[in-house]
């Protein structure tokens, strides 16, 4: 299980060093990225919430970077497309893939599948899903696929401890998010770096 993000290509962009990406692939969050992986991924964060906020979150202001991180800064729900990717490492299958619409905010779906409602959904296009049934979780690449979709079982003991893996890398990475900002956009390091905490979530109590 891996935190990842949905990456768009960034030919034009040079508000800082980003990597080179091609659109509709997807990057690994975690501690060992490179300066530009960690440019890419604050980048990719601060234009999936490139939105005019509302009259009172102040006015916009009329500097290049200042309008690129508004929405970021500014706005009260933050979106970072993507989520927690299931993949059997032996033989490569995906089980759960984010799909579209899904976002890293909403990673505690997995907590709510193990103590909640039994039940998530990752987004469409792929449709995945994960279904609590005792102490086994049914994981579906896409339940309104084609037969043959992938299907696998996980003891939820398993599966809470991949989770717990997955967002020790989201916090992996927010760390480095932070000393990242602190040299690339030190006059916005600090709420640069508390808006990444909320659009992953990590801002909450555990």
């Amino acid at each position: 299980m891996q935190p990842v993000l949905e990456i768009f290509a960034a030919d034009d962009f040079a508000l800082w060093p980003v990597g080179e990406h091609e659109s509709f692939g997807y990057l690994v969050l975690n501690g060992k990225l490179t300066p530009a992986e960690v440019g890419t991924a604050v980048m990719r964060i601060a234009d999936c919430n490139d939105f005019e906020p509302e009259e009172e979150h102040g006015p916009c202001p009329t500097d290049q970077l200042g309008i690129f991180l508004h929405g970021l800064l500014t706005m009260p729900d933050l979106f970072a497309a993507g989520g927690f990717r299931v993949t059997d490492t032996t033989t490569g299958t995906v089980f759960v893939e984010p799909g579209c619409c899904n976002g890293l905010e909403t990673w505690r779906d997995w907590l709510d599948v193990l103590d909640g409602t039994g039940r998530a959904h990752f987004g469409h296009d792929p449709s995945s899903t994960a279904e609590r049934v005792g102490d086994t979780v049914r994981l579906t690449h896409d339940v309104h696929g084609t037969d043959g979709s992938p299907v696998t079982e996980l003891p939820a003991d398993q599966l809470r401890r991949l989770v717990a893996d997955a967002r020790h890398d989201l916090e992996d990475f927010l760390g480095l998010a932070g000393a990242w900002a602190e040299q690339h956009l030190p006059a916005h390091a600090a709420p640069v770096t508390a808006a990444l905490a909320r659009a992953l979530d990590l801002a909450s109590s555990p």
